[in-house]
C-alpha cells in the first residue's frame, strides 16, 4: 500500500489553497499499526461508544470516583454503572481498587479521556 506524503503530492500543486478552502492542516506522519492492534483500537473505541461510559470517562478525569457518587451524579441506576464499569475495566480503560467495602475507580491513563473530551468537543461545536 503506498503512503502520500506532502513531500510527494502531484507537481504543479499550489500549497495555498485559498481564503475560501476547506484545506486541512499538514497531515501528520503516516502511522501504520499491523491487523492485531488495528483490531484492538478498535475494540477500545467500541467500549468508549456508549454515552454512560463517555459521561463516566468525563467523571473519572476529574477525580477517582466509587459506584455511588458515579450513581448519584449521572443519575443513572446502580447496576447499569456497575456494567459500564466493567466493560470499561476489561477494555484497560478504568481501573479499580477495593477501599474498605468499596472499590474506587480511576482512568487508567489520560489518552483516553483527551478521546472522549475531544469528540464531545467536536459534537458540541457542530451544533
Amino acid at each position: 500500500m503506498a503512503t502520500v506524503t506532502p513531500d510527494s503530492a502531484a507537481p504543479g500543486l499550489s500549497e495555498d489553497p485559498g481564503p475560501h478552502s476547506s484545506a486541512r492542516p499538514p497531515a501528520e506522519p503516516a502511522v501504520s499499526a499491523s491487523p492485531a492492534v488495528l483490531a484492538d483500537a478498535g475494540d477500545l473505541l467500541r467500549a468508549l461508544a456508549a454515552p454512560v461510559r463517555i459521561a463516566i470517562v468525563l467523571q473519572l478525569r476529574n477525580a477517582d470516583r466509587c459506584v455511588h457518587e458515579l450513581v448519584d451524579t449521572l443519575d443513572v441506576a446502580q447496576p447499569l454503572i456497575s456494567q459500564h464499569l466493567r466493560v470499561l475495566k476489561t477494555a484497560g480503560v478504568v481501573q479499580g481498587e477495593r477501599r474498605g467495602r468499596e472499590v474506587v475507580y480511576r482512568l487508567v491513563d489520560d489518552h483516553l479521556a483527551h478521546i472522549v473530551v475531544d469528540a464531545v468537543a467536536h459534537v458540541q461545536e457542530g451544533k
